[in-house]
């Protein structure tokens, strides 16, 4: 045998018994998954997450709650509204091309429900047209029951104002919501509810003309400058 191969041989073995060092393993980061901005336009979809608003102008809005997004104001939503908190609350602040504010019970904007302040879950969804915020005072966790909906895009107001869901049926109804701070004859939300109670409209309230539904391309693409 000669000096070579002899060479490879010790350098072979040598390499065989010298122990393998492991690697300490890095610790595995999972971020979490990214928030979907997509609002489903179907009513018929998980209708225990659709809130429905009878106005006293006649028009019927369905709400989309979003709970991926806030999940703690979405749960205030729907307990207010199973408790019957809503029916016969104004709009007692509507600014023309801007928002319609309710949910106050003293019709002042200063009022709330017996519930605790919620802590704030600002997101990163975008205020467009339709969107359901919900109001707070200067501090970031005073949320309580009054909310507001858009009635163009305020970008704005993203991770500012907690929003959880978006109107998609009769956001007509929402556009005749009268003006003012407070207005002269407010609009009253004579009725809330979910749509899995089936609850029907109000007397009081004249169904108002069928209107076209909302597409999902104009929920989720109708950002604007």
């Amino acid at each position: 045998m000669n000096r070579r191969i002899l060479a490879t041989l010790f350098l072979g073995l040598s390499l065989a018994a010298a122990p393998v060092l492991a690697k300490p393993k890095e610790p595995v980061t999972q971020s979490a998954p990214a928030m979907s901005s997509y609002v489903d336009p179907d009513p018929s979809h998980d209708p225990d997450n659709i809130l429905v608003l009878d106005l006293s102008n006649g028009g019927r809005v369905l709400i989309r709650l979003m709970p991926q997004w806030a999940p703690g104001h979405v749960e205030r939503i729907k307990t207010l509204t199973q408790q019957g908190f809503y029916n016969g609350i104004i709009f007692h602040r509507v600014i023309e091309g801007f928002m319609a504010q309710g949910g106050d019970p003293t019709g002042s904007g200063t009022g709330g429900s017996s519930l605790p302040d919620l802590k704030a879950e600002f997101n990163a969804m975008p205020h467009v047209r339709g969107t359901v915020s919900m109001a707070r005072t200067e501090a970031p966790d005073s949320a309580n029951s009054q909310f507001f909906i858009v009635f163009y895009p305020r970008f704005a107001l993203d991770r500012r104002y907690t929003n959880f869901g978006r109107v998609i049926a009769g956001m007509d109804a929402v556009d005749t919501i009268s003006r003012g701070e407070p207005p002269q004859n407010p609009t009253k939300i004579v009725q809330a509810s979910l749509l899995s109670e089936n609850k029907p409209r109000p007397a009081a309230v004249p169904a108002a003309a069928p209107q076209p539904a909302i597409s999902a391309d104009m929920l989720n693409n109708s950002k604007s400058n």
